[in-house]
């Protein structure tokens, strides 16, 4: 079964945001081969979404609903709601994930 794969428009705009700073600090070549990847493993998730694993920062919060898949260093945090995938965020993992994942996800 195929999964319908929405990005959230924050993860739109972290999409785009990885891309600007890659642009301007190394070469639009790269910024468009970590794009294309990144939307790669995206789209990845309409088939094996369940092959994702909890964030630890969440569930130390106790929060199983989440899961995050990599394309290093970038994490990418969705979640599963009946046949949909909703991302949520493409993060830098070399950033405060406690604090990103804290301010963007737990409301």
């Amino acid at each position: 079964m195929k999964y319908k794969v929405n990005l959230i428009k924050s993860a739109e705009e972290d999409l785009v945001e990885i891309y600007k700073y890659i642009y301007f600090n190394d070469c639009e070549e790269n910024a468009d081969k970590i794009y294309d990847k990144l939307v790669e493993k995206i789209s990845s998730l309409q088939e094996y979404p369940d092959r994702g694993y909890i964030p630890q920062e969440l569930n130390l919060f106790g929060i199983p609903d989440f899961q995050e898949i990599n394309y290093k260093p970038y994490r990418i945090i969705y979640q599963i709601i009946n046949e949909t995938v909703y991302v949520h965020c493409v993060l830098d993992s070399r950033r405060d994930m406690q604090k990103l994942l804290s301010e963007r996800l737990i409301r």
